[in-house]
């Protein structure tokens, strides 16, 4: 008896041998989504997404299908495409339009071998010049300019390292984090400034993911999906910015997993940054999350207290205007958010100078400050606890910065040191910088000290309890 095939039953045979002889995830994409629409007179129609999957199919797998339609319907099969042109709405259905498989004839579909699906990538790139193509990067972002401080060395480091061997580190990927404002952008553009200033033969592309994500959508809207993704394959340095804006963008992730692998396995460098860890995205697939923690995950953080000197310091330097350090110090205490709000403070303080006529000092420095700042007056802050301290033992507030070893001055300096740690967010290291360069275990001493005093020394407790009394009306 002589057995009726059906369209489903027949699609369904060839997917069997089609996913046996190409990669799993090319499977996914583009055959996944294909839907079997009818069979008549040995004409198998197929539904496919859009023109472009059409044109995809024809130019990378027609010989695999024409193969696998021979063998299920013989010498005299055909395959139709059926391809959407408009998605349509809730009232009109989509618009389709059927186009017959490109003429292969059977010899060519017979000799199909599995591997070419894997010797042709599918984004083989055409001709094009590459140094037509501008990097995007701001040549402003240097790392002569990018101040090193405990918060960013890992990521700097490694970001010298590639910039210096781009592909050939281990730091490939590498992957920078941290919050808004902390340097992540001036970082990357660094190391495509430094590439391209040691191998203006290579096509650096410095790119947000937001503009990553508009370029996609427009390729899909022209059809030209083909000409996005080999201008990406050209790329030797891939710098992609804010990549947790690919959350929830399924398409525009797949794209990005293809184009991260062709240019992974080519050895070309991929630099990437994000507002947290791998770890912590959401809304992106388990594939290129595992990809991202290929290489190096580096995190920025807040700058501390000394780098926040630094900064001040570079940045005054490069704009030719002098500082008092008094101002710097205030500057560097007040602002402990970021560096770009840093950067904002000291562009109001210059304005300022300018448009009042006057030098930068601490007076000007707070009346700046105080609409952008809290007011750090109402505070209790290390220069109050100083002078307070120095008046209440009868010494002058040089000496607590000073070498001496005089009793009276140690004492009042280990007091001025308890109450800072006691009244300020200032880290041990700051706190031993201001009160002459001394370092954290100077102070963490200096708070044992006075800790064990006020236990065992009745006297010294009453005078420590005086002066609370002092910084504790200060900081009402």
């Amino acid at each position: 008896m002589l057995m009726v095939k059906d369209c489903t039953t027949v699609w369904n045979n060839c997917l069997q041998v089609i996913k046996d002889n190409i990669g799993e995830q090319s499977y996914k994409t583009w055959f996944e989504p294909i839907v079997p629409l009818s069979l008549a007179n040995n004409v198998l129609t197929i539904q496919v997404p859009s023109q472009f999957f059409y044109e995809w199919l024809e130019e990378h797998y027609v010989g695999l299908l024409k193969k696998v339609v021979f063998q299920e319907l013989g010498s005299e099969g055909r395959l139709e495409y059926s391809i959407i042109v408009d998605q349509g709405n809730d009232h009109s259905k989509p618009q389709t339009v059927n186009i017959p498989t490109k003429k292969v004839p059977a010899a060519v579909a017979n000799s199909y071998r599995p591997e070419q699906s894997f010797l042709k990538n599918p984004f083989e790139s055409k001709a094009i010049d590459r140094h037509f193509f501008n990097s995007q990067l701001n040549q402003s972002y240097t790392f002569e300019n990018y101040i090193e401080g405990d918060c960013n060395r890992l990521a700097r480091s490694a970001g010298y390292a590639v910039a210096n061997k781009p592909g050939t580190t281990s730091f490939n990927p590498l992957m920078v984090y941290g919050g808004v404002g902390l340097g992540k952008t001036h970082l990357v553009q660094a190391i495509g400034n430094h590439i391209k200033g040691n191998n203006p033969d290579k096509f650096v592309l410095y790119v947000s993911s937001e503009k990553f994500v508009n370029q996609f959508i427009e390729s899909l809207k022209t059809n030209s999906v083909q000409d996005f993704a080999n201008f990406y394959l050209l790329v030797d340095i891939l710098i992609i910015d804010d990549v947790q804006f690919l959350s929830g963008k399924e398409k525009t992730q797949e794209m990005f997993f293809h184009i991260f692998n062709h240019l992974h396995q080519s050895g070309k460098q991929i630099v990437m940054t994000s507002d947290c860890p791998p770890r912590d995205l959401k809304g992106l697939e388990e594939r290129l999350l595992s990809r991202f923690k290929w290489g190096l995950t580096a995190d920025l953080q807040s700058p501390d207290f000394e780098t926040r000197m630094a900064i001040i310091q570079k940045k005054m330097q490069s704009d030719g205007i002098h500082i008092p350090d008094n101002v710097i110090e205030y500057l560097a205490y007040s602002v402990d958010t970021n560096v770009r709000e840093l950067e904002g403070v000291l562009i109001s303080l210059i304005a300022q100078s300018s448009l009042n006529r006057k030098e930068i000092d601490l007076e000007l420095a707070k009346a700046a400050l105080k609409h952008i700042i809290e007011d750090v007056e109402t505070e209790v802050n290390l220069d109050f606890i100083q002078k307070t301290v120095a008046e209440y033992f009868q010494v002058s507030l040089d000496s607590l910065k000073a070498k001496t070893r005089k009793k009276e001055i140690v004492t009042a300096r280990q007091v001025a040191m308890y109450f800072a740690k006691e009244y300020t967010s200032h880290s041990l290291k700051s706190i031993g910088y201001h009160f002459g360069g001394r370092d954290h275990s100077t102070v963490i001493h200096s708070v044992q000290t006075v800790s064990d005093l006020i236990d065992t020394d009745k006297k010294f407790k009453a005078s420590i309890q005086e002066l609370q009394k002092k910084f504790k009306v200060k900081a009402v």
